[in-house]
């Protein structure tokens, strides 16, 4: 058993970012930085909750990850399976623990964020198109969680439902990148079932509802310094134009990548807006 197992299998890179924009969630709702105590909090209960999916991720996807990622820990015999297992229930409980120290609906909704992990590892992941409304649902919940935590919604409501919209057209073209693979273990994902092209219009459809949903701020009456959200939107309608155009695997990298960088983005424009 390898000991940087046990940091590698979480995906430490995603977790803090992820911890990061849940922290920004907070900053977003309130218009300025917290206290350390909540900040911190917040920030390892995020943290925490992404390293116990991704490990919980990785127990499941034992057998399809010795075929397509023999290099992750558990295939390549760097941990035991078992030990995956209740490593990623340390972390859950650990999380959890941290949340309860929050306040009690920072805690209900880490319980809810955490068991829904357990079962889109478990059940939900090879679902047509159920799998991608889970994951961007978790996704729009980070920054809403850090605003539950803080007890004030502010404009976090309106990026966590951008943040929602634009994962699920990010999932739906990222399974396009991943037909190939995805034919060869059996998977049932959207542009498998309905092909590429209907799934690209499904993914460039919820693309422009996270644009349409982008100037929701501006009619609650939230100032000039939410026009920074507008470059976001141009690289979000540019994402849709390239995967509309081309369905080709390396056009719909390009396209989801795209849209993953445009909601960190998105994130930088709504803190600007809530300290503006």
């Amino acid at each position: 058993m390898e000991l940087k197992a046990f940091v590698e299998i979480t995906r430490p890179h995603n977790c803090v970012l992820a911890g990061i924009v849940g922290l920004l969630g907070s900053i977003v709702a309130v218009g300025h930085f917290p206290d350390l105590k909540t900040s911190l909090l917040v920030f390892l209960v995020v943290t925490l909750g992404c390293a116990g999916g991704n490990t919980i991720n990785d127990y499941f996807d034992y057998e399809i990850d010795k075929v397509n990622r023999p290099d992750r820990p558990l295939p390549r015999g760097a941990m035991d399976r078992k030990t995956a297992l209740w490593y990623a229930m340390l972390l859950f409980a650990v999380g959890l623990a941290l949340a309860y120290m929050i306040n009690r609906y920072a805690f209900i909704l880490a319980i809810i964020a955490y068991v829904t992990m357990f079962l889109y590892a478990w059940k939900l992941k090879p679902l047509p198109f159920i799998g991608n409304l889970v994951v961007a649902g978790l996704t729009g919940a980070t920054p809403l969680y850090g605003a539950v935590a803080v007890e004030h919604l502010g404009l976090a409501g309106y990026l966590a439902i951008c943040a929602f919209l634009v994962n699920v057209a990010r999932e739906v073209i990222k399974d396009i990148e991943d037909v190939k693979g995805d034919l060869v273990k059996g998977a049932k994902t959207l542009p498998i079932i309905w092909g590429k092209k209907k799934a690209a219009y499904v993914g460039s459809f919820f693309a422009l509802l996270t644009v349409i949903a982008s100037f929701l701020p501006v009619k609650a009456g939230v100032g000039v310094g939410y026009y920074a959200m507008v470059p976001v939107d141009v690289i979000i309608l540019y994402a849709a134009y390239l995967i509309l155009k081309s369905q080709e695997r390396e056009v719909a990298r390009k396209s989801q990548k795209l849209l993953k960088m445009s909601i960190f983005l998105a994130v930088m424009a709504f803190l600007i807006a809530a300290i503006v």
